[in-house]
């Protein structure tokens, strides 16, 4: 093998590949996307000798190459993988190559390589991890050498960049709102920056969640996509960046990093600095073939949720601040009767806790509404085969508490006081390692006493002025890191414990907080009609079983919508799914829905928690077609679902996405939830016989051909399940 060839490294899996030249000074990026293959030396050097651009005029004299960690002795005018300096000086690295551990696997692998720049006296190690899913996790860390200059040296930014070709020319990206998350919103690339920046402390309502670069009209089933989700609970930046030179041999960059405060990262000799994980991914077939990498990486994690997930009450909805035992005994009973698992008691339960403006930070039950404690309802629940669950948040404090009054100097903020209140609370501050002991002591201790196996783990408000200490250092970072490490210990004392990341609703769902965390509320909105968008999205990154999905009462709680049962129920089967009503109001045939729903999710839930997400391209939002396909194709379930009135009287012909269109199958309506209201005055013909029983149909009249759905009146769903007939199994 030349010397060309052996300087060039590759990891490979799942039809993806990153390809990488060891090039002097610093290695370049010459390739990310779909699987090259097992390249032969001459196709190794053909890559290489592709991969180095023209000479422009008007340019520097050489070709600009893309390499591994971008910066201006590059010729690089884009983002630089990092910015900082030391006392005002060293602001031009020069990095250059001093090592690289490389182990690539059959699917899969490792690659390290560590760059050196001495000007500021710095070790730069990125580490590329590309798992079977084919997502690629890149991580860095920037460490100062012992020897170095004394003076601290500030790490401004810290971006990873990874390269995109011409092709990709169109970004979809989220933002959103308390209770309307991840928004889609789709723009075209043009030349120059376009940034997300998130400076809230966390990933927030508006988050951009999951950044995708893909072909031009890419959609669920077709298009080629890449994509790059930052794996952190804190200030974020997200970036695509077009210049008219582009980037090496490539034309653009996708990437980004945590969002650092100026001053908040200063690095003294021997100290480091680690990135949070970047995860990238391409796929050839479009945003469900993106999601279907995200939810296998999730999958193969060794601390996702193994069992099934269990079914829920939260106590919300039902009574609020109104914690009268005779009223939650009686919820208890009603949620039992029904078929509910996991029994959860929300906010109000500590002590002066009686409304938002109070008690956040005095984690001790409240004596007064509680005088034998918790322990009267924890025994009735557990006396009903349930589980049962607790609401906290820890983070969090109002000046109207104990806490804040014997410790006003935990309350995160600058040293000439707190700013305007937010939900009537402010932060506390968790990189105080005195504030972090007690928290995870109050913690600890009532876990401990009730035997609590799941926490609903909230967090109200964004982190303005996140500073502490008389200079007023900024602390967003640590107080993440903290956060961190404080459900880490508290899960290590009790290994069995869930805990859910409830931030607003869904303020904080990202993978770091998922590293530690066993699924999210994806909003504190449960209309079925916003739910429809929130948990279509929301799916883009995560696998249903991670995802809190509730029904509630006929009207909303946040947009005052009525809806009916059956779209209620049907909306909430797709997610961990949960009840969020006071059930002890409902109707006897109410409750008989209830249960039988109950008992279609622990039917379904098999399927619905580890099949393959698949969303249908309408054209529109007024009408949406999602489901989940087993791996094996053998077996799906589909909702039909409209949320909005449109133009067209006939939709045609819609293909069910996922089957295998050489196998036949059978379909059914499932009928248990009750039946939508319909725009029509009867058929599709085929939809009488799926009413009565299963309707056996050919793979390529469901996948390909497509059935002609019926017309639904707004705010209405239908349930379909397939099945694949015996006689089709090898298919």
């Amino acid at each position: 093998m030349s010397d060309t060839t052996a300087r060039i490294l590759a990891l490979r899996a799942a039809g993806t590949s990153l390809v990488v030249e060891l090039a002097e000074p610093v290695p370049r990026v010459l390739h990310w996307g779909a699987d090259l293959g097992d390249l032969s030396e001459s196709a190794l050097a053909a890559l290489a000798l592709t991969g180095e651009p023209a000479v422009l005029n008007n340019s520097i004299d050489i070709p600009r190459r893309f390499t591994v960690w971008p910066t201006e002795a590059d010729g690089w005018s884009g983002t630089p993988a990092h910015q900082g300096h030391l006392a005002g000086a060293s602001t031009a690295p020069r990095l250059s190559l001093a090592g690289t551990s490389y182990q690539a696997q059959d699917e899969g692998g490792e690659l390290s390589l560590r760059l050196t720049e001495p000007g500021a006296g710095l070790d730069v190690t990125v580490t590329y991890r590309l798992e079977p899913s084919g997502v690629l996790a890149v991580e860095s860390r920037i460490t100062r050498h012992e020897d170095a200059d004394p003076a601290p040296y500030d790490l401004a930014q810290v971006a990873t960049l990874l390269p995109l070709p011409r092709r990709a020319q169109e970004i979809l990206d989220f933002t959103g709102k308390w209770s309307r998350e991840r928004s889609p919103q789709r723009r075209p690339l043009g030349f120059g920056t376009y940034a997300r920046q998130v400076r809230r402390g966390k990933p927030g309502l508006d988050s951009p969640y999951l950044v995708t670069v893909g072909v031009p009209g890419f959609g669920f089933a077709a298009g080629e996509v890449w994509g790059v989700h930052i794996a952190w609970s804190g200030d974020q930046q997200y970036l695509v960046e077009q210049l008219p030179e582009g980037a090496g041999a490539h034309a653009a960059v996708l990437g980004g990093g945590e969002l650092l405060r100026a001053g908040e990262i200063r690095l003294a000799p021997g100290e480091s600095y680690t990135t949070p994980v970047c995860h990238f991914a391409w796929s050839g077939q479009g945003l469900d073939g993106l999601a279907e990498r995200f939810h296998t990486l999730l999958r193969d994690r060794p601390n996702h949720p193994r069992g099934p997930r269990p079914v829920i009450l939260n106590s919300w909805e039902a009574v609020y601040f109104d914690h009268d035992l005779d009223r939650l005994l009686r919820l208890a009973d009603k949620a039992a009767e029904v078929g509910v698992e996991r029994f959860v008691l929300d906010d109000g339960w500590f002590r002066g806790r009686r409304s938002d403006n109070a008690g956040l930070g005095d984690w001790t039950v409240d004596p007064v509404v509680w005088p034998e404690g918790l322990t009267p309802l924890v025994y009735h629940v557990r006396s009903l085969g349930m589980e049962f669950g607790l609401w906290v948040e820890p983070e969090m404090v109002n000046l109207d508490s104990d806490l804040a009054r014997e410790h006003p100097d935990w309350v995160l903020g600058p040293s000439r006081g707190a700013g305007p209140s937010s939900r009537n609370q402010y932060v506390l501050d968790l990189a105080n390692p005195q504030v972090w002991d007690y928290l995870l002591d109050a913690l600890n201790a009532v876990v401990d006493k009730y035997g609590i196996g799941y926490l609903k783990w909230d967090h109200n408000r964004e982190l303005h002025e996140a500073v502490h200490g008389a200079g007023d250092r900024p602390v967003a970072h640590a107080q993440v890191l903290a956060l961190y490490r404080l459900i880490d210990a508290l899960k290590e004392r009790h290994p069995g414990l869930e805990i859910e990341s409830c931030a607003s609703g869904g303020g904080r769902v990202d993978l770091g907080i998922l590293a530690r965390t066993d699924r999210v509320w994806a909003s504190d909105c449960i209309d079925p009609v916003e739910r429809q968008s929130i948990q279509r999205w929301t799916a883009q990154l995560l696998p249903l079983e991670l995802m809190g999905a509730h029904v509630g009462s006929a009207t909303s709680h946040t947009t005052d919508r009525i809806t009916s049962d059956t779209f209620r129920l049907i909306t909430a089967l797709f997610g961990h799914a949960g009840i969020e009503q006071d059930i002890t109001r409902c109707t006897p045939e109410e409750l008989a829905r209830l249960t039988a729903w109950t008992a279609l999710y622990r039917e379904l839930r098999p399927l619905l928690h580890s099949g393959r997400t698949v969303r249908a391209d309408l054209g529109g939002d007024a009408t949406l077609l999602h489901g989940v396909v087993s791996q094996d194709r053998a077996s799906a379930v589909y909702c039909w679902a409209r949320v909005a009135t449109s133009p067209e009287g006939q939709y045609g012909r819609v293909p069910l996405p996922g089957l295998a269109a050489e196998a036949t199958y059978q379909v059914r309506v499932r009928t248990e939830l009750g039946l939508p209201s319909l725009h029509q005055t009867s058929g599709p013909a085929w939809l009488a016989s799926a009413l009565d029983g299963w309707l056996t149909l050919p793979g390529a009249v469901l996948a390909i051909a497509g059935l002609p759905m019926p017309n639904l009146n707004p705010n209405q769903a239908l349930l379909l399940e397939v099945r694949r007939t015996e006689e089709s199994a090898g298919a």
